[in-house]
């Protein structure tokens, strides 16, 4: 995978905007570059106030899901929420259960079975729950594409709410999209086209949070006894890659600041568990601890285990159930890292531009992590495909340039089954259509070489003076960093290495003495580089220089690189680094 090195160069009164709002002007300059301008701008982006979330009422149909749910509460009539099993899909059904039985509700979720039946609402759930004498559905990160499902149901009389924020299905006649939408009782989506809410990329938590924020509204409860569930409303953020702007960031930086002071038993006996600090806690532990050990228990057995350990009130139990969705999460991992391992090598001498793998015995759950993990390496969109009980399974991960959902779209015909939105897609097939599935995409295919290419933004050249305490603190200002918020990068060059250490047993990581044009020298690390990096210097310098640098001696090893300043503690004493993300 080839890397482009872009610089960015806009424009602003950057020390006008520092004085103003107490910062560093490289931070300003950050700021601009993430396209936040004007005062205002500014300071909601430095403040994140949760209290400028937008009105719930601004959602199409919020106002009959609303009503529909007062009555159906005053009628004691029994409401099933169906969710997803993923980590959104979980942490929906949890704050729409929490929220609902506080308002007195009969209510109960029922998450489908990732093997038995399927992503989303199916027939057979809706069945269970007229048999189980439920009146109204409530589905949670799901339902959009559920328009046979919603017939059904309806066909039996009941009620449905649908609350989703996939993309809307759609079908082109004459060139022209026509959207599909489910005939359910109210469907509350921003993605409709004539839905007023301004912010179209809250994951599905936040849109069933918002739907019970209008509801207690509605019902005079004060909106405020609902901020504690924002924690699941900010870790459903960080694991579902939405972007980390606007109102995902008020979210994610609220959620944050709340789960230090939880008293919720089930989440507090995870964080114990997985041994995470509250006072060091971040979107890092949301989307690759946390996070994850829910999604396990989708994965690999039944996410109705994650959701007993939410609900959980008592400790003990709480942290034997807790244990053990770390344990799912520690299998999930070895079985996605031999599974990475096969399709990043099937991947490799691979021309297509978008690549479709099949790998037939590796395990469904884990193949959007797969594809994810292949489009990392090779810089392509990806779908990782794998055999179910009676068809094949996959879920692809794309890059910026490729909207995965369009262009599924157009070889509909070929799926069984399909959703998902610009970036991230999942489908059944028959086994037989692989290959013209293959055929097809690439073909249709207009990525350039260059949008192949991994691009790093460059925020400034930044001299190793320039990287102070002052310019760390102000930067963890603008966090919580992830997708549509990417962590700031700075550019050095002609640094010279004047010593190189490998550090751990497996050397997977490298520390490195260096000094810049200026003199000034910087300690620096890089985690999981170590070969690629000392196969870059053996190639440009040679094994003599390397093993002067080794040594501490004076050598000729010169390279321009792409770092973060972050702050280490040893001993007592901390000491600022610099995190080398890239090199050349």
């Amino acid at each position: 995978m080839v890397e482009k090195w872009i610089l960015q160069t806009k424009k602003a009164e950057f020390d006008e905007i520092a004085k103003k709002f107490n910062i560093n002007p490289v931070v300003a300059r950050v700021i601009r570059n993430r396209d936040v301008e004007g005062d205002e701008a500014i300071a909601e982006y430095l403040s994140t106030d949760i209290n400028n979330l937008s009105s719930p009422w601004k959602f199409k149909d919020m106002d009959k899901a609303v009503d529909i749910l007062k009555i159906k509460i005053a009628g004691e009539n029994k409401i099933r929420i169906i969710s997803d099993y993923d980590v959104d899909g979980i942490c929906s059904g949890y704050i729409l259960s929490k929220a609902l039985s506080n308002l007195g509700a009969d209510v109960d979720v029922v998450v489908p079975h990732r093997v038995n039946d399927g992503y989303g609402i199916n027939e057979s759930l809706i069945k269970d729950a007229k048999d189980a004498g439920v009146d109204t559905i409530v589905t949670c990160d799901n339902g959009i594409a559920a328009t046979e499902q919603v017939d059904y149901a309806k066909s039996l009389g009941m009620t449905v709410i649908i609350t989703d924020h996939h993309e809307v299905p759609f079908v082109e006649d004459g060139g022209e999209k026509k959207y599909v939408v489910p005939n359910a009782d109210a469907v509350i989506n921003h993605k409709q086209n004539d839905c007023e809410y301004p912010f179209k990329d809250l994951c599905g938590a936040m849109v069933a949070y918002q739907f019970m924020r209008a509801l207690y509204e509605s019902m005079d409860e004060n909106p405020k006894n609902l901020e504690s569930l924002l924690v699941y409303g900010a870790m459903a953020t960080v694991c579902d890659v939405v972007p980390l702007k606007g109102e995902n960031r008020t979210i994610v930086k609220t959620g944050l600041e709340l789960i230090k002071t939880t008293k919720d038993v089930g989440i507090n006996a995870l964080m114990d568990a997985c041994k995470i600090s509250k006072d060091s806690i971040g979107s890092y532990h949301f989307g690759f601890i946390l996070g994850p050990c829910l999604n396990a228990s989708g994965r690999l057995d039944t996410a109705k285990r994650a959701v007993d350990l939410l609900n959980e009130t008592d400790r003990e139990k709480a942290m034997a159930s807790a244990r053990k969705l770390k344990e799912l999460n520690d299998e999930r991992k070895d079985i996605t890292e031999n599974g990475a391992k096969e399709a990043i090598e099937m991947a490799k001498d691979s021309e297509d531009k978008i690549l479709v793998l099949y790998l037939p015995n590796c395990h469904e759950s884990v193949a959007g992590i797969i594809a994810g993990r292949v489009k990392e390496q090779y810089n392509k969109p990806t779908i990782v495909l794998v055999d179910s009980e009676d068809c094949v399974k996959g879920s692809g991960r794309s890059i910026d340039e490729y909207d995965m959902y369009e262009n599924l779209s157009k070889v509909k015909d070929l799926f069984l089954k399909f959703g998902g939105h610009k970036m991230a897609a999942g489908l059944s097939i028959e086994k037989d259509n692989i290959d013209e599935l293959r055929t097809r995409l690439n073909d249709s295919c207009e990525l350039s070489d260059e949008d192949l290419m991994k691009k790093i933004w460059v925020d400034c050249e930044l001299p190793f003076k320039f990287a102070t305490f002052g310019l760390f603190n102000d930067l963890k200002k603008l966090e919580p960093f992830g997708v549509g918020n990417k962590k700031p990068i700075f550019a050095g060059k002609n640094i010279r290495v004047n010593r190189m250490k490998i550090l751990g047993k497996e050397g997977k990581a490298i520390r490195l003495e260096m000094v810049d044009e200026s003199g000034f020298k910087m300690q620096g690390i890089m985690f999981n580089k170590s070969k690629r990096f000392m196969s870059f210097l053996q190639k440009k310098f040679g094994q003599d220089e390397i093993d002067k640098a080794m040594k501490g001696e004076d050598n000729e090893i010169k390279i321009m690189l792409l770092y973060y300043p972050n702050v280490n503690e040893f001993n007592g004493r901390e000491y600022l680094q610099l995190i080398i993300e890239s090199f050349c």
